[in-house]
């Protein structure tokens, strides 16, 4: 029933009134009724159709996000002070969402510096 033209198309009313000298130029159908199997059975069908679509879309989305992590990548390893940057900036709203304590890992080359004084 998805197409009325073709649906139009597959009645022959013409060929059964001929012989009464009606001619039927249209029909209209203003009431169907289907089995409950047949609903559940579309009904299946679309909600199939439907969880298909969502994953293209998921998929889609995980790989714009790939890629943008890439392109961030890229630009963080041009400059070492980006990626600290990114650092300190992760660890600033890590410490205004929560009240808690925060680690703060330096290198043991940094603190090498200190141990020696």
């Amino acid at each position: 029933m998805g197409s009325k033209n073709h649906f139009a198309g597959s009645v022959q009313l013409d060929e059964a009134t001929d012989p009464w000298g009606v001619k039927v130029e249209r029909v209209e159908i203003k009431d169907v009724r289907l089995p409950i199997q047949l609903q559940r059975a579309m009904a299946a069908e679309a909600e199939a159709s439907r969880e298909a679509r969502a994953k293209i879309v998921a998929a889609e989305g995980e790989q714009k996000a790939s890629r943008a992590l890439k392109e961030a990548a890229d630009v963080m390893m041009e400059s070492p002070a980006a990626i600290q940057l990114r650092y300190l900036q992760t660890l600033n709203s890590i410490a205004a969402e929560k009240n808690s304590t925060i680690i703060f890992p330096l290198p043991i080359d940094v603190m090498a510096t200190f141990m020696k004084k």
